[in-house]
């Protein structure tokens, strides 16, 4: 645990299930005040603001499209208005469908980049311009992927996106950490949350994708919470423009595990 993230003012988007809920409650943890954002689910994110305030933070739930550009002023607002600063933006929202490349529609190309690529975009600029009007040296950590590295077939538009965030975490954390604004992305590899829920229920899928990860085993959401923590914490204060990755090794070219090649 970190001190001195007490207090401390958090937005976490896309944080009604998943690795965002994860991340909220583990700033709940920490006693932070959390901005619990979803787009539909009011009531899961009614529960995980519960949640935060049993581990003794606060929250609030806010509903935004990361997506429209109103929406995500809307979101930094409510952080103000509610707890009166902002410190740490995680921008955790995102959406994947899986379409062959050559089949995949215009709209649906559209509909990943605006929320995972756009929609991370907006929240970043948002909350810089909120840091630097009110002199906060605060952190930025964007939610990324193994598959801003690692191709995706029938994930184009994912892949894609994902790239672009971690190119957009180096630009943003040159050009602002004169200001003392921290930018960093995470990298998660396979994690068991409600999206991979059906996948992973199937033994045979499970252990396939066990056999692309060095360490053997599929995380769960809290480990990734753990290095948002992290992140968001001052033992991280000299950590700029990087993404880390927490994915078990799978980046580490696992087909190589056994020294052939």
């Amino acid at each position: 645990m970190y001190e001195h993230l007490k207090e401390k003012v958090a937005i976490v988007t896309g944080s009604a299930s998943g690795i965002g809920e994860s991340v909220a409650v583990r700033f709940g943890q920490e006693k932070m005040k959390v901005v619990v954002n979803y787009r539909s689910k009011q009531e899961d994110a009614s529960k995980v603001v519960k949640k935060i305030q049993e581990h003794g933070g606060e929250a609030i739930a806010i509903q935004a499209d990361i997506s429209k550009e109103e929406d995500v002023k809307r979101l930094v607002e409510a952080a103000h208005t509610s707890f009166g600063t902002l410190d740490v933006m995680v921008n955790n929202a995102g959406i994947q469908s899986e379409v062959s490349s050559h089949e995949m529609s215009l709209d649906e190309w559209n509909k990943v980049i605006s929320v995972n690529l756009s929609g991370t975009f907006l929240c970043c600029r948002e909350a810089i311009s909120y840091m630097l009007k009110h002199g906060v040296k605060g952190s930025i950590i964007n939610m990324s992927s193994v598959h801003d590295i690692i191709p995706w077939p029938h994930f184009v538009h994912y892949a894609s996106s994902k790239g672009g965030i971690k190119m957009m975490t180096e630009t943003l954390a040159l050009e602002y950490a004169p200001k003392g604004i921290r930018v960093n992305a995470i990298g998660p590899g396979a994690i068991n949350t409600p999206i991979n829920a059906e996948k992973f229920s199937d033994p045979g899928v499970k252990a396939g994708v066990e056999k692309l990860i060095p360490m053997g085993y599929i995380a769960e959401a809290e480990e990734i919470a753990s290095v948002a923590a992290w992140l968001a914490s001052n033992e991280s204060k000299y950590v700029t423009g990087i993404t880390l990755y927490a994915d078990g090794g799978m980046t580490l070219y696992p087909s190589f595990q056994a020294g052939k090649g």
